[in-house]
């Protein structure tokens, strides 16, 4: 084992032991850590959630590597995947309507690959895929998602139906994983194609977070008032941090597993 692995397995250990209040103080300081970081070496901070699209779309070419190469779709949850085109299709919608720019094509490009990877599940790779182990009920999230859309959306001035759908695909993308983590913990080892993509899922989370963030205060906070008023700025905020909350403790785990040299991925119980 090499030396520079040393210092950091101690401290994941250390970090291990540590009770559940104080591993989320050292989360927040962490997140708060690599924003300040983020806010001096990148000085667009628009181009944050350009990478964050990039690393999605990396995270998805892993996925149709593993679908092409190895012929397999198992431990993938095809519920997260659906969730996924969901709220890209609901987003690229609003996108055409509202603000046609370069995250238009970004989704456009990302939108195709998944219904790509759906249809592989759905029909070329059946037999492989965990159908018992996919087991999340989709409506838990889709309906609570859409009612919420309806009370705290946009106060813009465009369409009534275009600020719903805006909101929505805004609340269904923090959750959209939620499927694929639940397979996760229901099969409790992790193989290295999955492993990525969810890891890629995650940092995708937290650059667009960061995007969010660093816009604020940027703009000491006048980017609020240009997303509306009332609730929803606040919303939309807080959807980002639930996002990145959701996959932070399996990006833990799965750089502990990296660091350590394992190739295939164990969750504890209560991971997710």
């Amino acid at each position: 084992m090499s030396g520079s692995k040393l210092p950091t397995q101690a401290i994941l250990r250390w970090v291990k032991r540590q009770p559940p209040k104080v591993k989320a103080f050292l989360a927040v300081v962490a997140g708060m850590a690599a924003l300040v970081f983020i806010r001096f070496i990148v000085h667009d901070h628009d181009n944050l959630f350009v990478a964050a699209e990039a690393v999605h779309a990396v995270g998805i070419s892993v996925l149709i590597y593993k679908l092409t190469k190895e012929k397999t779709c198992a431990g993938l949850s095809l519920k997260s995947q659906d969730l996924t085109a969901l709220f890209l299709a609901v987003r690229l919608y609003c996108s055409f309507v509202m603000e046609y720019d370069i995250h238009t094509l970004l989704d456009t490009a990302t939108l195709a690959s998944t219904l790509w990877v759906i249809y592989m599940m759905r029909f070329k790779l059946k037999s492989s895929y965990m159908e018992d182990k996919d087991n999340f009920v989709i409506y838990y999230v889709v309906l609570p998602c859409a009612l919420l859309a309806l009370l705290v959306h946009p106060s813009t001035s465009h369409n009534f139906f275009n600020r719903l759908c805006w909101a929505f695909c805004v609340y269904l993308e923090a959750v959209s994983v939620l499927p694929q983590l639940r397979l996760m913990q229901n099969t409790k080892i992790v193989e290295p194609f999955t492993a990525h993509y969810v890891f890629a899922l995650g940092i995708a989370r937290f650059l667009s977070c960061a995007h969010w963030v660093l816009q604020v205060l940027d703009t000491r906070g006048h980017l609020l008032t240009a997303l509306g008023y009332g609730l929803w700025p606040s919303m939309v905020l807080l959807s980002e941090i639930v996002q990145t909350f959701i996959l932070a403790d399996f990006c833990y785990y799965y750089v502990k597993s990296l660091l350590g040299g394992q190739l295939v991925l164990r969750l504890p119980s209560g991971v997710v």
